[in-house]
């Protein structure tokens, strides 16, 4: 936990939530937590650092061969979107408010029930082999996250006729939690459909894999190899 001094009634209420908020999670999810730090008094004359709990996490394969990591895996496999659909709520909390509007304020909300829904069956997909690829939803929402799927492997998304109400802004860029990107083969589509009905989970077709370009309606459409030079020269442009 990284926050400023806690005399503040500020920071306090800060550091009582993020306790809190962490200690429903770990007992919705039955996760145990083995150790911690806490850094706090962390001001400048702008005044303290946002409240930042950072949660690192240990995990056991039980099947190497059945791993899974974020890139697309072949052309024509089918793309969808496992957990929370569209809506306008995300854009609280997130890097597009920020970094677009200049805003730092507002929060996701979290259903811990869908979560714990959406990573079971993510979990159970994934060992029974029937999805190609999974990338948790967060930092910078769907498109985002599309993004680095695709620039894992060199292999392009191709989305159309996407289906939501509200804001453009708030479907591409908005952290909805509870969201995984997930692709199929083909052959493997009605499997995951029938995962993700019988364990309540909400399942979004967004696309399929293909081509060198991330097109997304008419919303987005970059080539891979612009995204890829923009990515890896970041850091670089970042500190000058």
């Amino acid at each position: 936990l990284n926050l400023g001094k806690p005399e503040s009634k500020d920071v306090y209420y800060q550091l009582k939530e993020c306790i809190r908020g962490i200690g429903r999670a770990c007992r919705r999810l039955n996760i145990q937590v083995i150790s911690g730090n806490v850094s706090l008094y962390n001001e400048a004359k702008e005044g303290a650092i946002y409240p930042t709990p950072i949660c690192g996490m240990v995990g056991l394969i039980e099947n190497a061969d059945r791993r899974c990591d974020i890139g697309f895996a072949g052309e024509g496999d089918q793309v969808f979107l496992l957990g929370s659909g569209f809506n306008n709520e995300g854009l609280g909390g997130s890097e597009y408010l920020e970094l677009i509007h200049g805003v730092v304020g507002g929060r996701p909300h979290i259903d811990l029930d869908l979560e714990k829904r959406v990573q079971s069956c993510c979990l159970k997909a994934i060992g029974r082999g029937v999805i190609a690829s999974a990338h948790d939803c967060s930092d910078g929402g769907v498109a985002i996250t599309l993004a680095e799927c695709c620039l894992r492997r060199g292999l392009g998304f191709k989305g159309e006729r996407w289906q939501f109400e509200g804001r453009v802004d708030a479907a591409l860029f908005g952290e909805v939690q509870s969201r995984i990107i997930v692709s199929a083969r083909p052959d493997r589509v009605k499997q995951l459909e029938a995962m993700a009905a019988a364990d309540q989970v909400p399942l979004t077709k967004l696309g399929v894999v293909g081509g060198k370009r991330l097109v997304i309606d008419s919303y987005i459409d970059l080539a891979l190899e612009q995204m890829e030079a923009v990515w890896r020269g970041s850091l670089e442009k970042m500190l000058g």
